[in-house]
């Protein structure tokens, strides 16, 4: 488990801490338990780690609710997510994610493609276990926004007039989403219960929605020892990120720059750190976390759970700062 979390962990209550290690627990089972091939690619997708926030953010918004539910709910959240980030791989041909190859590049199109596959499936029958309809339709409903979103963020690949607006509801189906969905499903398996979930599942988008800007901002900023990446991915892909856009408005000629290798990208994100759209970016994602703290004020929760959520509001815009 990623230490971006513990400080929450450590506000939230025991029980957070042990049903994310049971969490972690079932995941590795589920990866390990469905074939040789299958389950050594899912493992390596595993192994590659993250901050299992989405896991978090289920326990967390469920109260002090500790029950078998949450934890295959925790690990529906988590699979759905590495599913989206083994078939993201595949359509972007990625060679690494986190510092580690992908599944892609080390056994190709087809098993990474398979296994994209297997994680969904295990997600929702993890999730069909709890017997409620109500976490199932904010997993499936999260799982339709993500597939969305994908093709929405491959019609404008290379478009040099992709809008602020048309960013943020890209955004928020691709990342909102499932943070939104995350919450919902604490709520409805926990002590807040359903009236609460439209409430916290506003919470998780906005923080979804912060939680991207600042994933776009370290794309073109970030030191490649701490994102296991080179910068500048999303240049060399054409994906139009709201920093991306914000520097095009400052400077028109950056809007046909098209980068055909790493260096190239890496100058073109030099170019890009010139203006003031990263601070532009970062601003806006700042943003959205007070918004988050302020559909916070309008819930019942507990010390400790509002402190817990306030955490990971403000950790979402902290990584590498």
């Amino acid at each position: 488990m990623t230490t971006h979390v513990q400080p929450v962990l450590d506000v939230a209550g025991e029980h957070v801490g042990r049903l994310m290690e049971r969490t972690e627990a079932l995941l590795h089972e589920i990866a390990a338990g469905h074939g040789a091939a299958l389950g050594e690619h899912a493992s390596a997708t595993l192994a590659a780690g993250g901050k299992r926030l989405r896991p978090v953010l289920v326990f967390v918004c469920a109260g002090a609710a500790e029950n078998e539910d949450l934890v295959r709910a925790g690990a529906a959240v988590e699979l759905l997510h590495m599913a989206t980030l083994v078939h993201d791989d595949v359509l972007d041909r990625a060679p690494m994610r986190r510092g580690r190859p992908t599944v892609f590049w080390t056994s190709g199109r087809h098993a990474a493609t398979a296994t994209g596959d297997f994680l969904f499936a295990r997600a929702f029958a993890q999730l069909a276990a709890t017997r409620s309809p109500a976490a199932v339709k904010a997993l499936s409903e999260a799982s339709s926004s993500l597939a969305r979103g994908e093709l929405m963020q491959r019609d404008d690949a290379f478009s040099p007039t992709v809008t602020e607006e048309r960013y943020l509801e890209r955004a928020t189906l691709k990342t909102g989403r499932l943070f939104e969905a995350a919450c919902r499903l604490g709520s409805v398996l926990g002590v807040p219960g359903e009236e609460a979930a439209d409430a916290l599942g506003r919470f998780g988008d906005r923080i979804g929605l912060a939680f991207q800007i600042f994933d776009d901002v370290l794309d073109l900023s970030g030191p490649p020892d701490q994102t296991g990446k080179s910068r500048g991915t999303d240049l060399l892909d054409g994906t139009a990120t709201l920093p991306i856009i914000y520097a095009r408005a400052e400077d028109p000629s950056l809007a046909d720059a098209r980068p055909e290798s790493a260096s190239e990208a890496e100058a073109l994100c030099d170019r890009i750190a010139a203006t003031s759209a990263l601070e532009r970016a970062r601003e806006r994602a700042l943003a959205f976390v007070a918004e988050s703290k302020a559909i916070l004020s309008l819930i019942q929760l507990s010390d400790n759970q509002r402190l817990a959520l306030t955490l990971i509001a403000d950790g979402v815009v902290e990584r590498y700062s």
